[in-house]
């Protein structure tokens, strides 16, 4: 079975190191098989990954708060504007 992630959202966030992040918003798609009308179909898992802009992993916690692995810092994603 065919994956890939798509972008759903890019957000600004605070790092509790006084540092600015950019966190990027994916979802995991499964390719549906075959494809229809000759079409490629892509559906969604329900998950959610959360990185980095540079790609890094970033930890979504059961509380829903996130956190850079292996550094403790904790990201608070700031408001638009």
């Amino acid at each position: 079975m065919d994956k890939k992630l798509q972008l759903l959202d890019s957000l600004p966030a605070q790092g509790s190191d006084g540092q600015h992040y950019k966190v990027m918003v994916y979802e995991h798609l499964v390719r549906m098989a075959p494809p229809i009308d000759g079409q490629e179909h892509w559906e969604t898992t329900g998950r959610i990954e959360y990185r980095l802009a540079d790609g890094s992993r970033i930890d979504a916690l059961p509380d829903g708060s996130l956190r850079l692995p292996g550094s403790g810092v904790a990201l608070q994603l700031e408001a638009r504007v």
